[in-house]
């Protein structure tokens, strides 16, 4: 870009200043960030030949059908992503997570996408996930302040 468009696209900003605020949300109201979300995922179907993420979910429930722990993530542009994985605290080291992470991956492969991504905190699971054949594709030292943030992946 040279500088007279720079200086053009400056001008026309200027100019639409008065009709236009940037600000900071005092209070989140879901029905607004449904529009962001919702102007975004359309801007990048125009983008990807249509494609949207499609969620899923999938639920540890207890007799009751309490959920006592989960997983969500979308399948989109032939990857899944884990978005979260939780379980409750008395859940933890009984086979639930691997079960969890098998049925994303079998769901995964039933949606035609034989890659998935998933991020973790050094806090969290990152040697749960790489027993299960994940591998580090990124590393952020300093995130959380003292941690890590990992990002992996898994060809399936």
């Amino acid at each position: 870009m040279d500088r007279i468009q720079e200086r053009n696209i400056e001008l026309e900003r200027q100019a639409t200043q008065d009709r236009f605020s940037v600000e900071v949300a005092a209070e989140i109201k879901p029905q607004e960030m449904h529009v962001i979300v919702k102007g975004l995922t359309a801007y990048n179907a125009s983008k990807a030949n249509g494609d949207t993420p499609q969620y899923l979910m999938i639920t540890v429930r207890d007799q009751e059908q309490n959920v006592v722990g989960g997983l969500v993530g979308a399948s989109y542009l032939g990857w899944v992503q884990v978005q979260a994985v939780w379980l409750d605290d008395s859940l933890r080291g009984q086979g639930y997570g691997k079960d969890l992470m098998r049925k994303v991956e079998e769901e995964a492969l039933r949606r035609a996408c034989p890659r998935i991504f998933l991020e973790t905190l050094s806090f969290q699971a990152l040697g749960f996930y790489e027993k299960l054949g994940y591998t580090i594709v990124s590393r952020l030292d300093g995130f959380p302040p003292g941690g890590t943030r990992y990002a992996l992946t898994k060809m399936l």
